[in-house]
């Protein structure tokens, strides 16, 4: 191989299988070679595919990034180059790496605690001359392979096994935004059921339109997934149609974004009929520009019948048309579900009892503070978007005024599009609300920014000109001091009326309801002031 090599000014490379017989041999240029179209069937985690690389160099260089990166995807069992002494042809030192097996993940920590860094996926064995090589290669494939069925399988008693998920920024303006909102994104994955298993940020001064993020970088992704188990690349924005062709050409790995995420967490918690109709509605507009035609022929079959003219439809728009049929019956359905609830609204507007409706950021806590008010026990969990299907409940205030509480939907910034048109009529019931009481999660360090981003949307919805208090929660493993320099934000920067509570505190909620009565008090028939109902 040196020889010829040499001769050639070529590198010149052979994959072998374990038995010896050289499976294929690839003839490059003087600074790389290309390895063979393995398909994209991906082997399993626990093992390797049973081909080691050997290939020259001519330069006298070291092991390549790209001979790492053809190690990594194509899960070889080693990759060894034979540098080539141009003087005489001879081969000079024969240099060797395999993949190392990664620590398994349980919920976003390894097997001992710590982190895994993700520069850390090979070894390097001992460079050697062709006449010295003593490794026993049988023995050290048995004994990686044996280490990764051990990694790929080991978790921790009473401990879940999901999908294993790595999630991806791109940060073109500020960075403490961007991580922060890949924070919020790993809280949406542990929602939608993913163990996250690492999470990076790429930096880019113009993001990449094709695939977001760099060949290289995607390079090192599609390694990390494949050391780590993952089966789930999310991204933290929304990808157009193409770029996630793009992504899906040059990896087998599941791709879904933000918003797709998003969709994936309200299908699994809607439970009303109008909630999964609404879910199902996003889903399908979310879906039908995604359609696309694609590398499997069953996009291209035509579906004209026997006697119609010209080839008929393709399979492609017979989906689409589906999707949109399908798009327009959901709108009706949606829509008459939604004349229904304006007619209950205009009912309860009948009775002159005031509506307050509970907004604010997903997890903020608002349906927990439903259940304490009311003594109601809707369904309320430590997670985003635990709520979906607007509840409504009777309350009894100071003043001995009666009044309905709604809990809500929770927002989020960047909000999909779809979501926010398929829920409006259910947003709707928050446009006939006499008071909005904006819960905010007090101990959260981005409390500030989802105030801004809760306004945001309500100012889109048109909601902004009713009255609001804003309810600062969790005030109980909130850091008094934050509670206080938020107030003082509130109360100074935006003219808010603000009060500090804890959900699950009633005698914190004393002050919430006197403020809530004393808004309500030309409501009340008599302005006598009766005991508190509940609290």
């Amino acid at each position: 191989m040196a020889e010829i090599s040499n001769e050639t000014g070529r590198q010149i490379g052979v994959l072998i299988d374990r038995k010896g017989h050289i499976e294929y041999v690839m003839v490059g240029d003087a600074k790389r070679i290309e390895m063979p179209d393995f398909g994209r069937v991906r082997v399993g985690l626990e093992r390797f595919r049973g081909l080691r690389c050997v290939h020259t160099h001519l330069a006298g260089e070291p092991l390549t990034q790209d001979d790492l990166t053809d190690l990594a995807l194509l899960r070889l069992d080693l990759m060894s180059v034979i540098q080539v002494d141009r003087r005489n042809g001879l081969p000079g030192q024969i240099l060797s790496a395999h993949i190392l097996p990664g620590k398994r993940r349980a919920n976003g920590q390894t097997e001992d605690g710590t982190d895994v860094a993700p520069s850390v996926s090979f070894a390097f064995l001992e460079p050697a001359t062709a006449h010295r090589l003593e490794i026993d290669f049988e023995d050290l494939i048995r004994s990686l392979e044996a280490e990764m069925a051990r990694v790929s399988g080991s978790v921790r008693p009473g401990v879940k096994l999901r999908e294993r998920a790595i999630l991806v920024g791109v940060a073109d303006d500020l960075a403490g935004d961007a991580e922060d909102s890949l924070v919020e994104l790993a809280e949406l994955a542990d929602s939608a059921g993913l163990d996250v298993a690492d999470a990076i940020i790429q930096r880019r001064r113009q993001i990449d339109p094709k695939t977001l993020i760099g060949r290289g970088k995607l390079d090192e992704l599609l390694i990390r997934s494949m050391q780590l188990g993952a089966d789930i690349l999310v991204f933290d924005r929304e990808l157009t149609p193409a770029q996630v062709r793009a992504l899906s050409e040059v990896t087998d790995l599941k791709i879904l974004d933000r918003p797709q995420l998003i969709l994936d967490i309200f299908a699994q918690r809607a439970q009303s009929r109008e909630g999964k109709l609404q879910v199902e509605l996003a889903q399908l507009k979310y879906m039908l520009p995604r359609l696309i035609l694609g590398q499997n022929s069953a996009f291209s079959r035509l579906a004209g019948g026997i006697g119609g003219r010209g080839p008929g439809e393709t399979k492609l728009e017979t989906d689409r048309r589906r999707v949109r049929d399908r798009i327009v019956y959901l709108e009706k359905q949606v829509s008459d579900l939604g004349r229904q609830r304006s007619e209950r609204r205009k009912r309860r507007a009948n009775r002159s009892v005031p509506i307050i409706s509970l907004v604010g950021y997903t997890n903020a806590g608002k349906s927990t503070l439903l259940n304490t008010l009311t003594q109601s026990s809707v369904y309320s969990e430590q997670k985003m978007f635990a709520t979906l299907d607007p509840t409504s409940r009777r309350l009894r205030l100071p003043y001995d005024q009666e009044v309905v509480i709604n809990d809500t939907v929770g927002f989020i910034r960047d909000l999909p599009e779809t979501l926010v048109a398929a829920f409006r009529a259910t947003l709707e019931e928050i446009s006939q609300s006499d008071l909005l009481v904006h819960l905010v999660d007090a101990s959260n360090p981005q409390a500030l920014n989802q105030v801004a981003s809760v306004e945001r949307i309500l100012a889109d919805l048109g909601l902004d000109s009713i009255p609001q208090i804003i309810a600062l929660n969790k005030t109980d493993i909130a850091d008094p001091q934050t509670v206080a320099a938020l107030r003082r934000t509130l109360e100074l920067d935006r003219k808010a009326d603000s009060v500090a509570i804890s959900a699950i505190d009633k005698r914190s909620l004393v002050a919430l309801a006197e403020r809530i009565g004393t808004k309500f008090m030309h409501f009340s028939p008599n302005g006598s002031e009766a005991a508190y109902n509940h609290l």
